[in-house]
C-alpha cells in the first residue's frame, strides 16, 4: 500500500511539473540511469541504505559492481568525449545496482527474504526519489507563485536581531575557505542523515527486520510536507530580495550554482550590510527560477532530525550530529538563504513531526497527541504572527523576540519531557547497584537469614 500511495504522488507530481513545462522527479530519476547523475553522493547514501539488508559478502559483491559500472560510463564518455558540465560523473552503478538488487529480489527471494530485500531497496530508492520530488517542488513553487513575502519575514525578524545580515557578514568575512567548507556541509546533508541511519539500521542484516522508528522515516516525511507550507508562504530570502542574489558569492564558489543572475529583482541592495528599515510590508514580484523554500527552513528541519536521532549513539556520532546542526544554522543564516523566524519555524515543524511518528508507533500515545496538537499549533500561531504582526514584531522587539524563542523552547521541553517518560530509565554510570539477596546454601534451613560474602558487608567507618 505505501509503495502504490508513493507511485501515485510521483505520477502526480510528474504530471502537475508536466503542467508548468518541467520535467518531473520521474523523468529526472530516468535521465540518470545513463546521464550525469546531480548528486552521485546521493544516489552511493541510497545505495548504501539498501544494503543494511545484506550480509558484508554481498555487500562487498554490490558495492564492486557499482563502482565497476560508474568506471565503464566513464570509459565511454571518455571514448565519445563527452563533457560532464553538470552534475557528477558517477553515481550511475549505485542507481543500476538498486533497481538490479529490487529484479533479484522479484526473480530469485520468496517469502521474507524477498519483502526484507525490497524493503531495502524501497528504502534506498525513496532517499533519491526524494531529492528529486524536492527538486520538482522547487521548480513549482518558483512557477507557480510569481509574489514572494520576504519583506514580512525581514520585518519580523527584527525581533531576532536579525541574525542572518550578522552571520552573512562573518561568512563573507571568512571569505573562500570559510564559505567553501560550510557550503560543504550544507549541500551533503543527507549524506550526514545517512550516516546516522546506518547507525539506526546496523543490525538489520543480522535480526532480519527494521525497526521501528529510524531517522529516514522523518527525513522523507519533512521533505514531503515541508513544500506544501512553501506553496502556502513564499519567501525566496534575504540574499536574493535584499542582495545581490547568486552573484553575491559566485567569486569564492568552488561549485557556483546553475541559476541565472537576479539581483536585478530585489528591492535593494542590503544584504548583509544593512538591514532593511522598519516599515509596513507587502509582498513583491520575483523571477520564475529563484525557489520559494524558506518558510520553514527544512535544511533546520532536517539537521535538527539528524542531531535528535544521533543522541543514543556512542559520543563520536553524538558529536557529529551536533557539529552538523551549529553548522548547518551557520550556513542558513549566513548564505543569505533564510531568516532567523525560518529556523524557529523549522525547529518546531520537525519536533513537530518526530512526535507524531513516535505517537503513531506507540499505539497513539495520548501524551504524543497532546505534543503534536500542541506543536502544531505553536507552527501554524508562528507562520499567523509572521503574516499579520511583523510591522508590531520589528516595532516592540524585546516582548516579540522573547515570545518567540520562548514559544520554540516550550516545544522542546515539551517533547524533551514526553520522550523521557518512553525512553527505558537506566541507572547512571557509578551508581551504585540495588544489593540482590545471596542463595542459600543447600544445608542452610529455610528460617536461617542467607549468608553474605565478606564482599556484601559494607565498609567500616
Amino acid at each position: 500500500m505505501a509503495a502504490v500511495v508513493a507511485l501515485g504522488f510521483f505520477v502526480a507530481l510528474e504530471l502537475a511539473a508536466r503542467h508548468y513545462g518541467l520535467p518531473g522527479p520521474l523523468t529526472t530519476q530516468a535521465r540518470e540511469l545513463t546521464g550525469p547523475p546531480k548528486s552521485g553522493p546521493m544516489l552511493y547514501a541510497g545505495l548504501a541504505l539498501m544494503m543494511v539488508v545484506l550480509t558484508w559478502r554481498q555487500r562487498i559483491i554490490v558495492t564492486g559492481a557499482a563502482v565497476g559500472i560508474d568506471l565503464a560510463f566513464a570509459v565511454v564518455r571518455w571514448i565519445f568525449d563527452v563533457k560532464v558540465t553538470h552534475g557528477h560523473p558517477f553515481g550511475n552503478g549505485a542507481l543500476w545496482m538498486l533497481l538490479g538488487c529490487a529484479v533479484f529480489a522479484v526473480v530469485r527471494r520468496t517469502g521474507p527474504e524477498r519483502v526484507l530485500l525490497l524493503k531495502g531497496v524501497g528504502l534506498g530508492l525513496l532517499l533519491v526519489a526524494g531529492r528529486k520530488t524536492g527538486d520538482t517542488w522547487l521548480l513549482i513553487t518558483a512557477k507557480s507563485r510569481p509574489e514572494v513575502l520576504d519583506p514580512y519575514l525581514a520585518m519580523a525578524d527584527h525581533a531576532l536581531g536579525n541574525p542572518s545580515w550578522l552571520m552573512g557578514r562573518i561568512v563573507t568575512a571568512t571569505g573562500a575557505i570559510g564559505f567553501n567548507f560550510l557550503d560543504t556541509i550544507y549541500g551533503q546533508l543527507a549524506v550526514a542523515a545517512v550516516v546516522v541511519a546506518l547507525y539506526q539500521l546496523r543490525n538489520v542484516a543480522v535480526e532480519r527486520r527494521f525497526p521501528r522508528h529510524h531517522l529516514v522515516r522523518t527525513f522523507l516525511l519533512i521533505g514531503l510536507l515541508g513544500p506544501a507550507i512553501y506553496m502556502i508562504f513564499p519567501v525566496v530570502g534575504p540574499v536574493f530580495a535584499y542582495g545581490t542574489g547568486t552573484d553575491h558569492w559566485a567569486s569564492i564558489a568552488l561549485w557556483s550554482p546553475q541559476i541565472p543572475s537576479d539581483g536585478h529583482w530585489a528591492v535593494a541592495n542590503l544584504w548583509p550590510q544593512t538591514p532593511p528599515p522598519i516599515s509596513a510590508p507587502h509582498s513583491i514580484p520575483f523571477d520564475e527560477v529563484t525557489p520559494r523554500n524558506c518558510m520553514p527552513s527544512l535544511h533546520t528541519a532536517w539537521a535538527t532530525a539528524i542531531f535528535i536521532h544521533s543522541r543514543r549513539g556512542p559520543r563520536l556520532l553524538r558529536s557529529a550530529g551536533t557539529f552538523w546542526l551549529i553548522a548547518t544554522l551557520s550556513a542558513t543564516l549566513g548564505f543569505g538563504y533564510h531568516y532567523g523566524v525560518d529556523l524557529v519555524a523549522g525547529v518546531v515543524f520537525t519536533l513537530t513531526i518526530e512526535a507524531g511518528l513516535r505517537s503513531f508507533d506507540r499505539g497513539w500515545d495520548r501524551s504524543g497527541l497532546r505534543l503534536t496538537a500542541y506543536g502544531a499549533t505553536v507552527f501554524v500561531a508562528l507562520l499567523v504572527s509572521y503574516r499579520f504582526l511583523p510591522l508590531r514584531m520589528a516595532e516592540y522587539p524585546w516582548l516579540a523576540g522573547p515570545l518567540l524563542l520562548l514559544a520554540m523552547a516550550s516545544v522542546i521541553y515539551g517533547y524533551v519531557r514526553t520522550v523521557a517518560r518512553w525512553e527505558p530509565a537506566t541507572a547512571p554510570t557509578g551508581q551504585p547497584q540495588p544489593e540482590l539477596p545471596s542463595p542459600r546454601r543447600p544445608d542452610q534451613s529455610p528460617d536461617q537469614p542467607p549468608t553474605r560474602s565478606i564482599h556484601s558487608l559494607p565498609p567500616s567507618g
